[in-house]
């Protein structure tokens, strides 16, 4: 087998060495040589104006290819720069989600005018209907679609004569005349049954599907769940409307994955390292606004232990350690939380028992920490009665994240907030402001054994 390796920078150099010298059409050569993704990677690096100069010379299979693997922010501005009817002919040879997902991107005026224009309008026209973040906008639309009463001849006519991509014909659909999915028909069925067998004799009636209007995630979780590689999309009315493929799916967990990570660190959305400081300010500044007056809880009980810190200095030794291991915990706590609402996995109902599941968990844990805390105050202050006071304290923290990071994030979910943007920052300010509490409060009532 070959290996297919190639240094992005080095062809990079090359395209750009050809289209200085005034030469886009080497510079084409050499990017239609390449797969797909790698095309999208070294187009992706040129600067625009390079960029508009060699994309009128590619032919519009690759040019598809590489709107298609770019990024949506990326794809959108080159879109913007092409012509009406150059654009037009490109998306007609994309898969009509990526067209219909790039038209989403760009000015809805300019848009119009492409599918004005567009031979493929009409396969892309039904997607538009539905918003990015739901099935229907996620789905393709579904080019094979057998009906229950066609027989095995028939159908294997239609394929060859539709002569389908090979994602398309992963499962085969079957609606009935109303154009209701009643069954999915594999290929092997389909080539071992007689040429005069019913589609409906070989189908299999029980065919999972999804609402258009479903979370897109939901759609994607179902396949996970399931191993499918293509998932129906239905209408209230289990009208067939689309079809979800794997490729798909996939892409989906994945930018779910990484706007729960995002949003766990305090950000609306993904914000690029390279971002200009002005846009980054804005996404992140009002986060730490809000996580500003949620410490200035934690303030407030410090300063009603104003007088027990002044008799005892020492105390204020140990707030990192009550407030950050707790914090730590909870962190834990409330990431598996997140991540198992997001998967479906955790519900209001069994709320109770991922609670006392992570209870027995906080109870080992605080127990070790407080244990390994009280011989660092023992050793390090000379003082059991500190340590004392602060292993409790941090145990009953770390046993408190086992509810605060279950039932947060579920309350937040229940008033249709996502749970894992808001959680963090209220997780974080009560396992702070309870470690203090807990801490100064137990020192204040055995202050005469400390002093």
């Amino acid at each position: 087998m070959k290996e297919y390796l190639i240094d992005v920078d080095i062809l990079l150099g090359q395209v750009r060495a050809a289209l200085e010298r005034g030469d886009p059409k080497s510079a084409a050569e050499l990017l239609e040589a390449l797969r797909p993704a790698d095309q999208a990677g070294v187009f992706d690096d040129l600067k625009p104006s390079e960029q508009d100069f060699l994309l009128p010379t590619l032919n519009v299979e690759d040019s598809a290819d590489i709107l298609e693997e770019l990024e949506e922010e990326d794809a959108a501005e080159v879109a913007e720069r092409l012509k009406a009817d150059k654009l037009a002919s490109i998306l007609d040879h994309m898969e009509p989600d990526e067209a219909a997902d790039l038209l989403g991107d760009i000015e809805p005026e300019k848009a119009n005018r492409v599918l004005d224009v567009m031979q493929e309008a009409d396969e892309v026209k039904p997607l538009l209907k539905h918003h990015d973040e739901t099935a229907g906008g996620l789905m393709t639309s579904a080019s094979i679609v057998l009906k229950t009463g066609m027989s095995v001849k028939a159908a294997i006519s239609n394929l060859q004569k539709l002569s389908p991509d090979d994602e398309d014909i992963y499962y085969l659909f079957v609606t009935d005349k109303q154009d209701k999915l009643v069954g999915v028909v594999n290929l092997r069925a389909l080539v071992t049954h007689p040429d005069t067998t019913k589609i409906k004799d070989i189908m299999n009636p029980e065919v999972l599907s999804v609402r258009a209007d479903a979370d897109q995630e939901e759609a994607a979780n179902l396949m996970k769940r399931y191993d499918l590689l293509a998932l129906p999309v239905v209408n209230e009315e289990k009208q067939l409307l689309g079809v979800i493929t794997y490729d798909d799916s996939f892409d989906i967990l994945e930018d779910e994955a990484t706007e729960d990570i995002y949003r766990l660190g305090g950000l609306a959305e993904e914000t690029p390292s390279d971002l200009p400081v002005g846009e980054a300010v804005k996404k992140r500044l009002p986060w730490l606004v809000v996580n500003l007056f949620m410490a200035l809880i934690s303030v407030t009980i410090l300063s009603m232990f104003e007088t027990t810190i002044s008799q005892m200095a020492a105390l204020a030794a140990f707030f990192p350690l009550v407030a950050g291991v707790s914090g730590s915990a909870g962190t834990q706590t409330l990431t598996v939380t997140v991540r198992s609402i997001a998967l479906g996995e955790i519900e209001p109902k069994n709320a109770l028992k991922v609670m006392l599941n992570q209870f027995g968990l906080s109870l080992v844990n605080g127990m070790s920490i407080g244990l390994i805390i009280t011989l660092i105050a023992l050793v390090w202050k000379g003082s059991v009665m500190l340590g004392l006071i602060a292993g409790i304290a941090t145990l009953v923290n770390i046993l408190s994240t086992a509810i605060t990071g279950v039932v947060i994030p579920l309350v937040i979910q229940k008033f249709k907030y996502d749970p894992a943007l808001a959680s963090p920052i209220i997780v974080t300010a009560l396992t702070d402001a309870l470690g203090y509490l807990i801490y100064l409060g137990l020192a204040s009532a055995a202050i005469t054994w400390l002093i």
